[in-house]
């Protein structure tokens, strides 16, 4: 069996080889490299050991469920409809006939977060991906490599840290704020059409740059960059083609089909190397202010952290590569799921001027800028707001694990086995791969009760708004937007608190009305995550109305 497949494997990268230099439309390539693997996957699969789950029949053996769930325009409800009919652990079928073990039990998600990094690690798919675009930091490293990765990274999100950076959220969401006051200076009338996704892009680059590299890209101000201009591009491209779709499908299941040469590889390979020489020029700038005594050397930025690391004792260190890949994820993280967050949030406002007007009230009422620690703690209803959009909008909704052994996943609750058998635990063998719907999970009626799909901000202040259900589930707040255990996101609380500081500013200046009425229609545009966009934009753009609030 193990010949059978190196045998397959290695057939099919001489294909990709080939398909490299080739049309890369040639569909007759597509078929024979899937022909190929299919020999060896039915043999891995045949003499599979795991426990076998009921599940959705297969609607497509090139595609499984994949372009259906890619092309759906909420995922988590899919996943919702099967788990009120196969219980909390189900099969579903994936690409090339194989098979995804799908968990929406906390106590088994409980314990596949426990070990991920070594036991459970992204798909071979994704981490090639990864590692084409960031390199090999720690997004795409596992086990050893990871838990020294981010030891070094940690003090750079710590509250500590966080609390000292507060000002420069403050500075570019006032920065905005003075843009749009511009904008609306120069209309007639009260109010102006922004699009206040891209300026959401925009704050959130400009603050990681300072944040994280004491660096100011000036996209705020309108300086266009190399990076500005391709991050833009992604914001901007076209939905995914059904032709990306389907070979997305398959490269999840034979991962040398992300080298292929389709329009999306190549503007993430062009993003890749964009990243990279910017990444490169500010570690070297960094290095010489070091030298030079410019840098205080206390360590206050994450590029200093990093630095630091590249010279630390051997076994502990991090080398070159890693460092800038670690730039190149703070990069893109820092672009990419913030300003997606607070666009949804002005969305969401913009569609319950109700809940926009109490979010003001209270804003109006603070005395002054709240700081840190204010804002943790003395702003609640800005907390609800900020808590319900990662729940309902999370920026990642699903994730994808391969088993590296077997294991044995408890369960809370018992599921029926495709023979019949009530089984309160799961046996998974190696090579299974596990999936979470993050969507799923996050907006589940059965977890979090018959209204969990609204937007209601008023759940996180009441005494019983959080349902038991719920509360078993252990990521941050009861939610799995920040992932949970060792790969828990480092930056969660840099990125609440530059969403609450970015919101506090707009939403006391500005009114958000939608551009086409309270009934516009909302979609997503999927591009690296998952963007909002008003329907009938071209690319992910979100225009509304804005207009000063007066008092």
């Amino acid at each position: 069996m193990a010949n059978l497949s190196t045998v397959a494997t290695n057939a099919l990268e001489k294909i990709v080889v080939a398909f490299r230099v080739a049309d890369p439309f040639n569909i007759s390539a597509v078929i024979a490299a899937t022909s190929i693997v299919l020999i060896a996957f039915r043999v891995v699969r045949h003499s599979s050991k795991g426990t076998r789950l009921r599940g959705p029949s297969n609607p497509s053996f090139l595609y499984g469920v994949a372009k259906d769930i890619i092309k759906a325009s909420d995922p988590g409800e899919i996943y919702e409809t099967w788990v009120k009919e196969y219980g909390v652990a189900y099969e579903v079928p994936v690409a090339l006939g194989q098979r995804a073990i799908m968990l929406f039990d906390p106590k088994a998600l409980q314990h596949c977060y426990a070990r991920e990094t070594w036991t459970y690690i992204a798909l071979p798919s994704v981490r090639a991906t990864l590692r084409q675009v960031t390199g090999k930091g720690i997004l795409w490293a596992i086990g050893e490599d990871h838990r020294r990765q981010r030891k070094y990274l940690a003090p750079g999100f710590s509250h500590t840290a966080i609390r000292n950076l507060t000002s420069i959220y403050y500075n570019s969401a006032y920065k905005a704020k003075s843009a749009w006051e511009c904008i609306l200076d120069s209309v007639h009338g009260d109010s102006a059409i922004i699009e206040v996704q891209n300026w959401m892009n925009h704050i959130s680059l400009d603050t990681i740059g300072l944040a994280g590299f004491s660096h100011n890209f000036g996209s705020l101000d309108g300086q266009l960059t190399p990076v500005t201009t391709i991050l833009d591009t992604l914001g901007s491209a076209p939905n995914r083609s059904v032709l990306n779709a389907s070979w997305f499908a398959i490269s999840q299941v034979v991962p040398a089909f992300v080298h292929l040469p389709t329009r999306r590889t190549m503007l993430l390979r062009e993003m890749e190397q964009t990243l990279s020489k910017i990444s490169k020029e500010l570690l070297e700038r960094t290095r010489k202010e070091k030298e030079a005594g410019i840098v205080d050397g206390k360590d206050k930025s994450i590029i200093e952290l990093l630095i630091k690391a590249e010279g630390a004792e051997t076994g502990l260190r991090m080398s070159h590569e890693e460092i800038v890949a670690q730039m190149k994820v703070l990069l893109l993280a820092g672009y990419e799921t913030t300003s997606i967050s607070l666009t949804w949030a002005l969305l969401e406002l913009a569609r319950n001027p109700d809940i926009q007007t109490k979010l003001r009230e209270e804003l109006l009422a603070f005395p002054g800028e709240a700081n840190y620690d204010q804002l943790s703690s003395k702003l609640p209803y800005l907390d609800a707001v900020v808590h319900e959009i990662l729940r309902i909008h999370s920026p990642v909704i699903d994730l994808s694990r391969v088993a590296m052994e077997d294991d044995v996943i408890p369960l809370s609750e018992p599921v029926h086995t495709r023979s019949g058998e009530l089984v309160d635990s799961i046996s998974v063998a190696k090579g299974t791969r596990i999936g979470i719907s993050i969507a799923c999970m996050n907006r589940s009626s059965a977890i979090w009760g018959p209204d969990a799909k609204k937007f209601r901000p008023e759940r996180w202040l009441e005494e019983a708004g959080i349902p038991k259900k719920a509360q078993e589930i252990q990521g941050y707040r009861h939610l799995l937007t920040f992932s949970d255990g060792s790969r828990t996101c480092l930056g969660k609380v840099f990125a609440i608190t530059e969403f609450k500081v970015v919101l506090s500013v707009l939403v006391r200046s500005f009114v958000f009305e939608m551009r086409d009425g309270p009934d516009a229609k909302v979609e997503v545009g999927r591009e690296l995550l998952q963007r909002p966009k008003l329907v009938g934009e071209v690319g992910t753009k979100v225009p509304l109305r804005v207009r000063r609030y007066e008092g």
